[in-house]
This record gives structure tokens, sequence and C-alpha cells, in this order.
């Protein structure tokens, strides 16, 4: 058995995770599924005052308060910048690192760093139609995803404070502790991504590194693909997930 906490990338919810989820549980392990606070089903809680240290932290809190020890932890896009903060915050707690299409900041950097504006787009969008602080999703048919899941996850997906991609990750290098990574690349989503950068970085640092041919939520567009990868990194083998 495994203890995996998934986490979901901007925008998104721990509903993108059902098909994962339900697949590595049947095959007997933990997962934790948060999400993050001011979006999804804690969209409630949104408030121009929820940064990346925000999503830090409620990440690593349930790491403690569950008594987590040999995590996997996987960060989906904006969630490499959560994980790679948590990692750092609680490296013990840590058995393994999974970046699937995710940002790989460096200390110091931001998500708008790394993105090929430097977030000029979200910025505009923001002050247009979001109260200067609130980022409108990022519409589905944009990321690749799978044609018919696209208006559920347009349904699904909310608004989601600048300050999370604005904040600037301050790490004391705590996280290098944790020797197995994996950075996971999606071939199908190329046109303006920033993950093929963070996939070099990541062969820099002589982490392994892996791809998949599908879109962007790799966990609804190859969920059976992405639960074997997991299951792999585990040492163990998972059921096949639920359609």
């Amino acid at each position: 058995m495994a203890n995996y906490v998934l986490v979901h990338g901007a925008w998104h919810g721990s509903w993108c995770w059902k098909r994962v989820r339900d697949s590595l549980q049947d095959a007997g392990h933990r997962v934790f599924t948060p999400t993050l606070t001011g979006v999804g089903e804690r969209s409630h809680l949104i408030s121009r005052d929820i940064n990346l240290d925000t999503h830090i932290a409620d990440v690593a809190n349930l790491i403690r308060w569950e008594e987590l020890a040999e995590v996997i932890l996987c960060g989906h896009s904006y969630g490499g910048c959560v994980i790679s903060g948590v990692a750092d915050r609680i490296p013990e707690r840590m058995r393994a690192l999974v970046y699937l299409d995710a940002f790989v900041l460096e200390d110091g950097e931001s998500l708008f760093d790394m993105a090929p504006d430097r977030g000029a787009r979200m910025r505009e969008q923001a002050r247009a139609t979001g109260d200067s602080w609130k980022v409108a999703p990022i519409p589905a048919a944009a990321f690749g995803v799978n044609a018919a899941d696209r208006a559920w996850v347009d349904a699904q997906c909310t608004p989601q404070p600048i300050g999370c991609f604005e904040q600037k990750i301050r790490l004391t290098g705590a996280c290098q502790r944790v020797h197995d990574v994996t950075h996971i690349l999606a071939t199908g989503f190329r046109e303006g991504s920033p993950f093929p950068v963070a996939h070099e970085r990541a062969k820099a640092r002589c982490w392994k590194t892996e791809t998949v041919a599908c879109g962007h939520d790799v966990m609804l567009d190859l969920p059976q693909e992405l639960t074997a990868l997991l299951a792999r990194i585990a040492g163990a083998k998972a059921a096949a997930p639920n359609a």
C-alpha cells in the first residue's frame, strides 16, 4: 500500500482526479486529492489574500494531520509550484515527487516568471473582469482536453486568485533531500506551453522523465496510463481505472 497525495492545477479541484483516485484506491492504496483554498467546492472561500503560500499550507497541513509518511506527492500544472513548496517544508514525509505536465520553479521564481508572456494576458483579464485579483479559467479546448470532457471541465473550473501566480516561491533547498523525482510531459499540448522548459530543467537535475501522448489534463485524457505510471513509481500494480 502506498500513500498518494494528488494536487490539482489552477482553476481545477479534487474532481479532476476521480478516475485515477478510484483506480488507485481499488488497488488498496491510500489516496488524498485535496482541493486548494478558493477553487472547486472551496470556491466560497475565494479571496484576494490567497496565494501560493496558502496552497502550500493546504497540502502540508493535510499530510501532517493525516499523519502521512512515505508520501508520493504528485502535482499537476500549477500544482508543481505547490508540491515544491510542500517538499521543501516537510521533506522527511516524502517518498517521491511527481510533476505532471507541471511547473518546476527555482527559488525566487513565480509561475508568471515561466509563462510565455510573463502573465501579461492574465493580468489584463483580471483588471478587466476579475476585480483586479481574479483570473478566469482558460477554456479546456486551449489545453487540448479530449473533446468528450471539454464541456464538463469548463463547467467545473472556477476563477483563481492571481496572487497564486504572482507570488515568488521561497525554497531553502530542503526539497533536494527527496531523491525520487519524476517529470511527465504531455506531448499533445505544446503550442504556447511552458512545460517543455520545465521538462528540460528536470533533465538538467537528473530527474526521471516520462512523456505521455495527450493533452494537458493527463488524468482525464489517459487515466489508465497515468494510474499505471503512478503505480510503477510506488513499485505496485494498480487496477485499471473506472471509465
